[in-house]
Parts: C-alpha cells; sequence; structure tokens
C-alpha cells in the first residue's frame, strides 16, 4: 500500500491516537481502498505486547476502532456525493479476539460496510497476521452534525 491513505487525504492534522498523521505518539494507522473494502497493513512494535510474542488486546481494539471508522467515513462520502468525508464517531463497537496476535509480521485489516443509512455505517472487518484471522471486529458509526464536540476534527 503506497501513496497517500484516507487518513493523510482527509485528516492530516488528525491528533487521534489510533489513525492520527499529526499525533508524534499515535499509532498512525494508514487506510487505503481497495474496491467495495477499506485495507490497512500495520506492523507492531515490542512495546505493544500484552505477553512475550503477542499484541496487546486493547491495541487491537484501538486498530479496529479507528480502521472501522475510516471505512464508515469513506464509505458515507462516497453514498452521500460528498467531496470530504464526514467527522464520523465511534456509536459502538465489539472486538472478538480468536487467537493471539503476533507482533512479528504486520497486521492486516479488510473492512467493508455492511449496512447504512445517510448518516450512519455498520462496519465489519478482519485482523489477520501471519495468515490468519487473529480478530474480528464491528461496529457502529455516525456522522456527526455541527455542534458536537467532533465535528471539526478532521
Amino acid at each position: 500500500m503506497t501513496g497517500p491513505s484516507l487518513q493523510d487525504l482527509y485528516a492530516s492534522a488528525s491528533i487521534c491516537y489510533g489513525c492520527g498523521p499529526a499525533n508524534p505518539d499515535g499509532l498512525h494507522i494508514r487506510s487505503f481502498p481497495d474496491g467495495d473494502d477499506v485495507v490497512a497493513e500495520w506492523q507492531p512494535e515490542p512495546r505493544f505486547q500484552a505477553f512475550e510474542g503477542a499484541l496487546n488486546g486493547g491495541i487491537i481494539g484501538v486498530l479496529v476502532d479507528c480502521h472501522c471508522n475510516w471505512t464508515a467515513a469513506y464509505h458515507l462520502m462516497r453514498q452521500n456525493g460528498l467531496d470530504r468525508v464526514p467527522a464520523t464517531v465511534t456509536a459502538e463497537y465489539c472486538v472478538k479476539f480468536r487467537r493471539p496476535t503476533p507482533i512479528a509480521p504486520p497486521v492486516r485489516l479488510r473492512a467493508h460496510v455492511v449496512e447504512s443509512r445517510p448518516d450512519r455505517a455498520t462496519v465489519e472487518t478482519t485482523v489477520e497476521s501471519g495468515g490468519e484471522v487473529c480478530a474480528t471486529g464491528r461496529g457502529t458509526f455516525v456522522a456527526v452534525k455541527p455542534g458536537h464536540p467532533a465535528f471539526h476534527r478532521w
């Protein structure tokens, strides 16, 4: 995955811990459209271990939350004919852990919208490492209106 990510294109000043390009201490998740899906690849560092060789579940949660949020925002932009992604926030999400996620190979996320309305989208994703699905996630993400604290976050 090369070139500008959705985050680079639409939120270069974002300070989000998971996906904000402007957060020097963040994870810097980079999401890319791939047909109807959105994909990301992220390389864990040893400091994110839960135990020797395994990625911390909280970090996996951040990966799922941010990547699914961007999948929803990109979908809503295209669905509603907008020229920019709407500012979206997490209404709910869950992660199911299927096996420990190794930190050695990159983590790959693939997400797609399974349900949507004009102001929200429900997204499902897989988290893979070493060719195996280690976790799955599902969440609902809502486009916020003026007056919401996150409205101008992008």
